[in-house]
């Protein structure tokens, strides 16, 4: 398991099994440490439309290998407990609930 830090500083588990699920696809390879700086420099944070305690965190990364791309990690936050869901590259952000946006 690896912790990791948001930009509240609110640590974040990342368990070996949802690490390897996110680095089995392909384009998320090389993107370890991305993932790491859009937890701590998110441009942008949307809590889920379905459920509340599930936040999106958005960061745009030019020249990824499938192009300009927001990363999204999606973090899953209950009372004592915060860990990471999955992560993937999109074009689109998702709606939600802004609760932290880069200014």
């Amino acid at each position: 398991m690896t912790l990791l830090k948001d930009y509240r500083n609110l640590s974040l588990r990342l368990t070996d099994e949802r690490k390897k699920h996110i680095l089995e696809h392909p384009e998320m390879v090389s993107m370890f440490d991305a993932i790491k700086q859009t937890l701590i420099h998110p441009e942008k944070v949307i809590q889920s439309l379905s459920d509340p305690t599930v936040q999106l965190y958005y960061r745009f990364y030019r020249n990824t290998v499938v192009g300009d791309k927001h990363l999204c990690v999606i973090v899953k936050r209950n009372q004592d407990d915060a860990f990471i869901l999955t992560a993937y590259l999109t074009d689109t952000i998702k709606k939600g609930v802004i609760r932290w946006e880069e200014i």
